[in-house]
């Protein structure tokens, strides 16, 4: 079993479409969506959810109004504004440090694990699925994301699957690190422009630090010419592969508005170049 990791340096490169891609294209897999804040590989692959987990991560401070004695304890060390003047608790801004707990003389104030999202185990019309939801405003992505590739490597192995296939977060933040860890290889998805070139290059160090091959994919070549060859040129002076370029065709944009991937769509020639990268990227790892 191998692990692919699609990335991106920023968001709107085009990563879920070639993610979704390779969803259509590579046989006995398992797919992970790992941009937890904002899942969207769903929108391609339609997945029915099959088991549906909680995730819980830190805590919030919850106070018993009947135990309560509004001594103001509570309102006088929170640094977080976590406690409002009528001595509630705003979940919101609670950072979970439990300080208020400790100082609450009558007891009032426990800590409560906190209910961060949810983590779901689908089928799909390509496969198994594994994505999650994270809660609006909440932290620990990484955690969550380590938590599902974790599941899917599981599923994988139980099935005896090739491949786990995992669309990572944009940028290269915690939840991109807790996608990279571990993977065989890095498929780099940028755009020819000049903030494309400047955040691939942060993914490329990134791969470079954890040892990972990194192979790259210049979406919508054709719109500059001229940065595509640069960002080329920087990826062969760097030891970087490229594994192919897609051009700005229609047919992506129609593909995904009826819910598609390209591999289901009507341009043969972006078709084949998928090919031609998929062909590229699996024999750099055979």
């Amino acid at each position: 079993m191998k692990q692919i990791v699609v990335l991106s340096g920023k968001g709107g490169t085009g990563k879920t479409v070639m993610t979704g891609a390779l969803a259509a294209l590579v046989d006995n897999k398992v797919m992970v969506d790992c941009d937890v804040d904002a899942a969207d590989l769903h929108l391609l692959l339609t997945p029915t959810i099959m088991e549906r987990h909680e995730f819980k991560s830190g805590q919030k401070a919850h106070l018993d109004q009947r135990a309560c004695v509004r001594c103001g304890r509570c309102l006088e060390v929170c640094r977080f504004g976590a406690v409002t003047k009528n001595l509630l608790i705003d979940a919101g801004s609670c950072e979970g440090c439990g300080l208020c707990a400790r100082v609450c003389p009558s007891h009032a104030i426990t800590m409560e694990d906190n209910l961060c999202g949810e983590w779901f185990v689908s089928e799909t019309r390509f496969g198994t699925m594994v994505h999650a939801k994270l809660g609006a405003g909440e932290e620990n992505s990484g955690k969550l994301v380590a938590q599902i590739r974790q599941a899917a490597k599981e599923i994988a192995k139980k099935e005896l699957r090739d491949w786990v296939i995992i669309d990572g977060p944009p940028g290269i933040g915690c939840p991109v690190m807790a996608s990279l860890s571990g993977v065989n290889a890095v498929l780099l998805v940028t755009e020819p422009t000049c903030s494309g070139l400047h955040d691939a290059k942060r993914v490329i160090d990134l791969g470079k630090h954890f040892k990972i091959p990194v192979q790259l994919v210049v979406n919508k070549w054709d719109i500059n010419p001229v940065v595509t060859e640069q960002i080329e040129k920087y990826c062969t002076d760097n030891g970087v592969a490229v594994a192919g370029r897609l051009p700005f065709d229609r047919a992506v944009v129609d593909a995904v508005i009826q819910g598609r991937t390209i591999m289901e769509g009507d341009s043969p020639s972006l078709k084949s170049e998928i090919v031609k990268i998929w062909e590229n990227l699996r024999g750099a790892m055979l």
